[in-house]
């Protein structure tokens, strides 16, 4: 350890870089979004909840807030899925919205089953300029889906429900068993 004469600063003259490799950072995010938990992921890989928290959030962060250019969708499929937090009294809506040929949910909210809710929501979806908006035809969606344009069918909501059911019903097909490669 050397310090500075003129400024007092500390330093080392050939510091070694610490940290994970990309491979096991990667590793990491993939449990995360396997469905592990922060701590079930810290205990199998020895590495602090808290690093693995902060690289899920800085990957989130660089996610883009809208889908891009080639992603939107030309049938938009749009649903509600209810769920509650610790209580059944606790419910809650998540509005998830997906591209009918593509797989993965676009853009998403959380709230009650209301206009509140949805208005946020159907402020992005229209200036997409979709061909087709499919729903459950639940009250709300008239109020703002022109009718030539809103197609009401569950049995044409496959991918949204496929969705919803990922978000229920996590994979949880990588477990500690089977999940690291070192």
């Amino acid at each position: 350890m050397h310090k500075c004469k003129d400024c007092g600063c500390q330093y080392v003259e050939n510091p070694i870089l610490r940290g994970y490799t990309p491979e096991v950072k990667q590793i990491c995010l993939k449990m995360y979004l396997n469905g592990m938990g922060f701590r079930a992921i810290a205990r199998v890989t020895e590495i602090d909840h808290s690093t693995i928290i902060n690289w899920v959030r800085q990957e989130g962060e660089a996610l883009a807030d809208e889908p891009s250019e080639e992603e939107i969708p030309e049938i938009t499929e749009i649903d509600e899925l209810q769920t509650f937090v610790g209580r059944k009294k606790n419910k809650f809506w998540i509005w998830t919205v997906v591209n009918h040929w593509n797989q993965g949910i676009i853009l998403w909210n959380i709230g009650g089953r209301s206009h509140r809710t949805f208005g946020p929501i159907w402020q992005i979806i229209k200036c997409w300029g979709s061909f087709c908006y499919v729903t459950d035809g639940y009250r709300v969606y008239p109020s703002y889906i022109e009718p030539e344009d809103h197609l009401v069918s569950k049995t044409y909501m496959t991918r949204v429900e496929g969705e919803n059911t990922r978000l229920r019903h996590p994979d949880r097909s990588l477990t500690p068993q089977n999940s690291l490669l070192f």
